[in-house]
């Protein structure tokens, strides 16, 4: 018997349906069939609630929150991810969304959902037309041995006015208090989680699943040339319990390992979620 999955993809503005043909993909290539996938667009609090697990898209995270606030989203995506905290990967703006903290952002300019415990810095490379691409070595995915070309053991990050985690922050069921005090930065509001379970995820201490070494904003590297501190490197991808973030676009790169990878996690939780619910 298989268990029926849903995944939403939020389909406010963005990059939504790149993501929604490499979810396909995965599942055409499926071997074992323990479940059987339906990919969504998500644009309705009705919509959400048919979902098991979400991805939030690359776009521009300030019109997505406005949409998703005039919609009557808002408030049902942050009981998705921090009261109920089902699967949800963000992309870039949904990265952004995903943050507990965002700072180079005016009190009022951007709601967030939050679900990650770090800050976030908007925009970190700078505009639209200092966007580039860079090979990625990320040791969360299963990728060729060390023997195939190189080209193949790396993963091709697209970076469009590209965020970085800036901060890791302390998991903290409440609002990041410390964050919200400091100057054109703004936090996301606490919510209770629903289960042990939840409680669990949301406990979970922030992983660094990846690191961009060498580059720098062009703010930082003015103050760096002023006092003489080596580059370091950029937190690009996080993970804290079952929630997601990558500041690059992998719904833009035709490779579905990320997508892989992440269902495979989707998978994990909702077997967590069976077992629970047998011993209830």
């Amino acid at each position: 018997m298989t268990t029926t999955v849903t995944v939403g993809v939020l389909a406010l503005q963005g990059a939504f349906h790149e993501h929604i043909k490499l979810l396909e993909t995965v599942v055409l290539l499926e071997k074992v069939y323990e479940f059987t996938w339906n990919f969504i667009e998500v644009r309705t609090p009705d919509e959400l609630s048919r979902c098991d697990a979400l991805i939030i898209p690359g776009g521009e995270s300030t019109t997505m929150s406005l949409v998703a606030a005039r919609s009557g989203l808002l408030e049902p995506l942050r009981d998705f991810v921090k009261v109920y905290r089902r699967p949800t990967w963000g992309t870039c703006a949904g990265l952004i969304l995903l943050s507990e903290s965002a700072n180079r952002t005016k009190q009022g300019g951007q709601d967030l959902i939050g679900g990650l415990d770090v800050r976030v810095s908007r925009n970190y490379f700078g505009r639209q037309t200092e966007s580039f691409e860079a090979a990625l070595d990320l040791p969360f995915l299963a990728l060729p041995s060390s023997g195939d070309d190189e080209s193949k053991n790396s993963y091709r990050g697209i970076f469009i006015r590209a965020p970085v985690v800036e901060k890791v922050l302390p998991a903290s069921e409440g609002e990041q208090a410390g964050e919200a005090a400091k100057e054109d930065t703004v936090v996301a509001p606490s919510r209770t989680p629903r289960d042990e379970l939840a409680k669990k995820m949301l406990a979970m201490p922030v992983e660094v699943m990846a690191t961009l070494p060498g580059r720098k904003s062009k703010t930082i590297q003015k103050l760096s040339q002023t006092s003489g501190n080596d580059e370091a490197e950029n937190i690009i991808a996080v993970r804290q319990g079952n929630v997601f973030g990558t500041s690059f676009h992998p719904e833009l790169t035709g490779d579905a390992r990320i997508h892989a990878w992440w269902l495979e996690e989707v998978k994990t939780f909702i077997r967590s979620r069976r077992t629970l619910a047998l011993k209830s």
